[in-house]
């Protein structure tokens, strides 16, 4: 009997195992083919100049390009900030300027996912964001800051900028987290362009 007891729990020991590890693969799978479909329907949006869903249902489009040479980043933003939205990439805030208008851009993603690189930029490294008409606007980092989220407010500028916000701290095994990590970065006064800024420009 206790034998039998034995294998039955290494029988469900081994499927939940199994059961867990497909997951896990499922979720990996479907990321890496939704960023496929996102890249997509961002080529496409940028041939045609209108916003492009990457599947039908899609609650959401792609707005912008982020990429940061250094830390290999290279994401399509999408257009929220709501879990949905957030799940498959960075989210631009509809309260703030579409990327590339020339406003206060704001964006915001997952701290554990796609803005995880936020912990390792530093003041003076440089991000570029394409907008929709396919130019490439380049940003420097000029500060980070920690605050909590009743107090976080974010003004309006009239000139170029652009706030990177995901949860704090990175460590957190919690989700929920009341702090939020920002990055602020300013437009450098540079030749627009239609191609990416792949290097750090030397002043």
């Amino acid at each position: 009997m206790r034998k039998q007891l034995l294998c039955i729990t290494a029988f469900l020991l081994l499927a939940a195992g199994s059961f867990l590890l497909a997951d896990g693969c499922w979720i990996r799978t479907k990321a890496v083919f939704a960023q496929l479909l996102l890249q997509h329907a961002w080529e496409e949006t940028l041939e045609t100049g209108e916003w492009t869903k990457a599947w039908p249902w899609a609650d959401t489009w792609p707005v912008a390009r982020l990429q940061m040479d250094r830390l290999g980043v290279d994401l399509i933003v999408l257009e929220g900030d709501h879990g949905e939205v957030l799940a498959f990439g960075p989210g631009h805030l509809p309260e703030s300027s579409l990327p590339g208008s020339g406003g206060h851009c704001i964006l915001a993603g997952h701290r554990d996912s796609s803005f995880r690189f936020l912990q390792d930029l530093q003041p003076g490294d440089l991000l570029s964001l394409q907008g929709a008409d396919g130019r490439v606007h380049c940003f420097e980092m000029q500060s980070s800051q920690v605050s909590t989220a009743e107090t976080l407010y974010l003004q309006q500028q009239d000139s170029a900028a652009l706030t990177l916000i995901t949860c704090y701290p990175f460590s957190a095994l919690q989700p929920g987290t009341d702090l939020r990590y920002l990055v602020s970065a300013e437009k450098l006064v540079l030749p627009e362009t239609t191609g990416l800024v792949p290097h750090k420009v030397n002043l």
